[in-house]
């Protein structure tokens, strides 16, 4: 696991799998062809999507180890690094990877809009889970495009196989939205563990030292990469993750104005804001008055 392998060109890492390279930007992998190899770490410059047809190895990914299951999506963005520990030993890949440089999608509508598929920045132990048949029409997805790659490269090239590209990424929202729901329970979980670490944060000194909870911050405590944490909470509440975070920060705050022996400054630096005019300012938002009137308003 030592050894880490780059791969900065399409071309780089169909070479190492023994796949033919059709197009410069683009690749349909099947990794049955590629020869025996060990594990060791990878770099990728561009974007890869694993299906793990069987389990072969343990994927790698920061300092997190997930064990594969079959039917199983892996999504890496470019400058990402995984890799498979396969304890020394040989092992044979199997399955499919989709590759595609981020050249192919500069200027097409996808270009615009590939960082709304969040999936790109999960974690590989919140890969997608794939049934049957979720997993029939993501071979169907990477059939079509290797039939596009097939086919001589001509002016309808690059727009169909992008579509393609696009069609399957449009399903793999889906998929992920039925993830969350049929893993609703896990996912009560972690927002129970969210709630519950909140609490705990407003009833130790950290708003002080470390200044308002960060989504990042959150995730990190929650063992979640922030993009899926994101996206979870999003599910569950209907709010994005800083809006419920902020929702619990004005909660804490209408309690805490009721102090007469505190100003409203003392209470926003207690609540992790660098300047009072800012604690205002979210106060009134969400309030409607500022928390000098809400205190007048409501202290008896």
């Amino acid at each position: 696991m030592d050894t880490l392998r780059r791969f900065e060109t399409i071309n780089d890492y169909n070479v190492f799998n023994n796949n033919e390279t059709r197009h410069p930007l683009v690749s349909v992998v099947d990794l049955s062809k590629a020869d025996p190899r060990p594990g060791s770490r990878m770099f990728f410059g561009f974007y890869t999507i694993f299906l793990k047809d069987v389990k072969c190895g343990d994927l790698v990914y920061g300092r997190h180890t997930y064990d594969y299951q079959e039917g199983t999506l892996v999504f890496l963005a470019p400058g990402q690094v995984a890799g498979v520990n396969s304890n020394g030993e040989m092992y044979q890949p199997k399955g499919y990877a989709l590759v595609f440089h981020p050249d192919i999608i500069h200027g097409t509508a996808l270009g615009r809009h590939i960082q709304e598929y969040t999936f790109f920045g999960y974690q590989s132990y919140e890969a997608l889970h794939l049934s049957k048949r979720e997993r029939e029409i993501v071979l169907d997805c990477f059939s079509k495009i290797d039939y596009e790659l097939e086919h001589a490269i001509d002016k309808h090239s690059k727009r169909l196989i992008v579509s393609n590209i696009e069609l399957f990424l449009n399903y793999c929202v889906r998929f992920y939205e039925r993830q969350f729901i049929t893993r609703d329970y896990a996912h009560k979980g972690v927002f129970e563990r969210f709630e519950n670490l909140l609490n705990a944060y407003y009833q130790s000194d950290k708003p002080q030292t470390i200044g308002l909870p960060s989504v990042a911050y959150c995730a990190s405590e929650l063992n979640l990469s922030a993009n899926y944490f994101g996206d979870l909470i999003k599910k569950e509440t209907g709010k994005t993750a800083q809006e419920y975070i902020q929702s619990k920060v004005i909660d804490v705050a209408k309690e805490r104005v009721f102090d007469p022996t505190k100003s409203i400054c003392q209470i926003a630096y207690e609540l992790g804001f660098k300047y009072p005019q800012h604690f205002n300012r979210l106060f009134k938002q969400r309030v409607g008055q500022s928390p000098n009137e809400y205190r007048m308003l409501h202290y008896n």
